[in-house]
């Protein structure tokens, strides 16, 4: 793994120093500073809760494994 320093504009890294490669290599990318990133709407950590689960089961009257495979069977 090499190292190496730049700076990111309108969607490219520029690197200061000029990296000799053959081939397309993939990279990690590290901004340094703060910066402000839009939410996704994909799913956090947070958005699971096992007392949600809990209320959100109560009505049911058989087991969860039983209705899963249920509804797997009608597929």
């Amino acid at each position: 793994m090499v190292a190496l320093v730049g700076t990111y504009l309108n969607g490219q890294v520029k690197l200061d120093k000029e990296f000799p490669s053959k081939k397309p290599l993939k990279v990690i990318v590290t901004f340094l500073e703060e910066v402000d990133v839009e939410k996704s709407n994909g799913i956090q950590l947070s958005d699971f809760s096992f007392s949600k689960s809990q209320k959100n089961l109560i009505d049911l009257k058989s087991s969860l494994s039983d209705s899963l495979i249920d509804e797997r069977d009608g597929l």
